[in-house]
């Protein structure tokens, strides 16, 4: 294979090349191309495919191998994270300010120059979260916002996109309450897209992309938790 798939906008949106087409180097880059209208982007996920560009860059797709996922039910909690939950530093809620997750999410790093969440894939994702697909975590103290993560929930699968954290350890905070939340409500399996030490440490593994693909099948069409969503009464993450 020469290079990724063009696509062209005239053509379905469910058409995107066999995933296992991807390139090995840079790791999953499968497509160039096409529009980030809601029914595209969903067609992608459901298909292991997501979008991942920089501003400037045209639309890239990607389906990494191996694939980084994390099991609810295997979350690691460590001593000092259980630690900081006991002491209650932040509230945390679902879907309250979506914006504002995805403005930080996308406000550059100390160690990176630009953001791939640009203007456009902000736009994107907030008529997502509008429709019922997209999904953030807030992390609050003293009425600031100071953490959170947000992703797409189809079936019993949540797609991971990007996290943010102002405070230490607000991100991780953030996320043991929603891959709690989730493992209440039934969800299967978090997708994570690439591996690092961060979610590593948080239990996410590496599994190969014919294995997420069959999770794919059997999870996306199960029901989920309807749109919008608020922690159960009574939610605790430490049980």
């Amino acid at each position: 294979m020469l290079g990724p798939f063009w696509i062209d906008d005239r053509e379905p949106v469910d058409h995107f090349p066999p995933v296992q087409l991807a390139l090995e180097e840079p790791n999953g880059l499968l497509a160039v191309g096409g529009d980030l209208t809601p029914e595209r982007i969903i067609a992608a996920y459901r298909q292991s495919i997501f979008p991942w560009y920089s501003e400037g860059q045209p639309i890239l797709w990607w389906s990494p191998n191996p694939r980084a996922v994390l099991f609810p039910e295997q979350l690691k909690v460590s001593r000092s994270l259980r630690k900081t939950l006991r002491k209650h530093l932040f509230d945390v809620t679902l879907d309250r300010d979506f914006k504002g997750v995805i403005q930080a999410c996308a406000e550059p790093r100390s160690y990176e120059k630009e953001t791939w969440i640009s203007p456009e894939m902000q736009s994107a994702y907030l008529n997502l979260h509008r429709l019922g697909y997209a999904h953030s975590v807030e992390a609050w103290q003293n009425g600031q916002l100071v953490g959170g993560l947000y992703g797409i929930a189809l079936g019993q699968i949540f797609f991971g996109e990007s996290m943010f954290s102002r405070v230490s350890n607000a991100s991780k905070v953030a996320f043991t309450y929603l891959t709690r939340q989730l493992q209440q409500w039934g969800y299967k399996i978090i997708d994570c897209q690439v591996s690092s030490d961060h979610l590593q440490s948080l239990g996410a593994i590496d599994i190969d992309r014919s294995e997420f693909l069959s999770y794919l099948e059997s999870c996306l069409d199960e029901p989920g938790q309807p749109s919008p969503w608020a922690f159960d009464p009574q939610f605790d993450p430490l049980t």
